[in-house]
Order: structure tokens, then C-alpha cells, then sequence
């Protein structure tokens, strides 16, 4: 699962993808104050906040008493992160296909080309892979991606639950490339992503989220304490339906 050569692989995997790029937009209401222009499809949005990474990261820093990094593990950058790279067991859960693109706020929001996201997030049981018992043995919803021309890095993983204390969301970490995407002491930024009241309610009222909404219902954005301060720039935009599948765009803004 170690492959050391893994440098010199994503030096050619970020040469080959950065001419690949996937057209988005994104929706969200108003700046992190709540008084400007938000991350939608037209507008600049201002930078997003740095989060914590929490404690299941598997990035190679110190987290529930671990120091686990999947970044160095062959396989990790891919689009589709609903396999474990180990095992070969898929996670259960509605499909989403996940679009990210990368701004520079400091630059008119100009695409960052060549940047690279490690995304993850926990299950449809509320678990998260290599951390909770039962899945300590699995590493899927979790992978890298290099941003194409556009600045967009795109992942196909399946809708997160919702656990005890937390507001849906997906965490997710920046690196300037490719190549230094190997462990978090490179990371420029940390944040996560807020999922949408309404699309969450739709999607734990089928049955196959068992405990989501539940967990749903005892929290708010208000209370959360990620979002509790301001979620307008990491509220992604998210269409779609139980039968086909989801979609979540947001625009992410760096200043850099």
C-alpha cells in the first residue's frame, strides 16, 4: 500500500491533469459576516475559512492518538473514492459527485490551476474509515485530486450521515501541488463543507441513513461548532434526487 515512488508518480499525474477541467458553479447566500456578495456562480467569494482538520484526518499529523497518512498510499489520488483502496469494499450511500473549484481572491478570482484537494468524510452510518470500529480496516471517502485549467477538482463518493454533535459536512485540505499532497505539514488550507437542510432531509428520510436524521433533528447550523460562526462560503449548492444521485458545487477562495 506504500509506494515510495509516489513523488515522482503525481509529478507526471499533475502534468497530465492539468489540462483537464470541469465547468461548475456554485450558490451560497452572502459572505461569512453575512453582508456581502457569497460563492455563487458570478460572484467572487471572499476566502474561505480555515477550519480544523478534526480528528479522524489520516493527513500524517498526530489526531486520536494516531499518526496515520493515507496520502502516501498508492491509489489515494483518484476521482472515485467510494472503493477502499485495501479491502475492495464500497461504502453504501447515495451517489454524489462533488465539484470544487479552486479561486484565487486575491487575483480577480483566477483560477488556481495545478492545486492539489485531499477530501474525506465519514459514512452513511456516521463512521469514518481507518478511525471507527468496523471500518479500521477500509480507506474509502478519502482520495486526492489535482485541479484542472478551470481551477475544478471533481470526486465521485456518496452522500455523508449525519452523526451525534456535527451539521453534515466533508473536510477537506489544500496543497499548492501535487507532488507535496504527501503529508499535512504542506497543507496551505483546511476547511470543510456544509451540505443543505432540505437535501439532507430528503436524502435520511429513506431509510438507508439510519441514525441521520435523528442526529439531524438535535442539531442546527447555529449550534454546530464548525458553522456556528458564519457558513455562507462553504454552503454548497447541491441538486439531484434519491433516484439519480446528487450534485454539490461550491467555489472555494484562496487568498493567495
Amino acid at each position: 500500500m506504500l509506494g515510495r515512488p509516489i513523488l515522482d508518480r503525481r509529478r507526471v499525474l499533475a502534468m497530465g491533469l492539468l489540462g483537464i477541467g470541469v465547468l461548475v458553479g456554485c450558490g451560497a447566500a452572502a459572505d461569512r459576516s453575512g453582508t456581502g456578495a457569497g460563492s455563487g456562480t458570478k460572484d467572487c467569494p471572499t476566502a474561505i475559512p480555515q477550519e480544523t482538520a478534526g480528528p479522524y484526518p489520516a493527513d500524517g499529523s498526530v489526531a486520536s492518538g494516531q499518526s496515520l497518512n493515507v496520502l502516501t498510499r498508492s491509489g489515494i489520488v483518484r476521482r472515485d473514492l467510494r472503493t477502499s483502496l485495501g479491502t475492495g469494499h464500497t461504502a453504501a450511500g447515495f451517489p454524489l459527485t462533488l465539484n470544487l473549484k479552486l479561486v484565487n481572491t486575491g487575483a480577480g478570482c483566477a483560477a488556481l490551476a495545478g492545486y492539489a484537494v485531499y477530501l474525506w468524510h465519514c459514512t452513511a452510518d456516521g463512521n469514518y474509515s481507518l478511525y471507527s470500529a468496523g471500518t479500521v480496516g477500509e480507506d474509502y471517502l478519502r482520495g486526492v485530486q489535482v485541479a484542472g485549467t478551470d481551477g475544478t477538482v471533481t470526486f465521485q463518493t456518496v452522500f455523508p450521515g449525519c452523526y451525534a454533535g456535527r451539521w453534515p459536512h466533508i473536510h477537506f485540505e489544500i496543497y499548492p501541488s501535487l507532488a507535496v499532497a504527501t503529508s499535512a505539514s504542506s497543507k496551505i488550507q483546511t476547511s470543510q463543507l456544509a451540505l443543505p437542510e432540505a437535501t439532507c432531509r430528503e436524502v435520511y428520510a429513506t431509510g438507508d441513513y439510519p441514525a441521520s436524521l435523528g442526529n439531524l433533528n438535535g442539531i442546527s447550523l447555529a449550534r454546530d461548532n464548525v458553522f456556528s460562526d458564519g457558513y455562507s462560503t462553504q454552503m454548497a449548492a447541491v441538486t439531484g434526487n434519491p433516484s439519480a444521485g446528487y450534485t454539490a458545487n461550491l467555489t472555494v477562495g484562496l487568498a493567495r
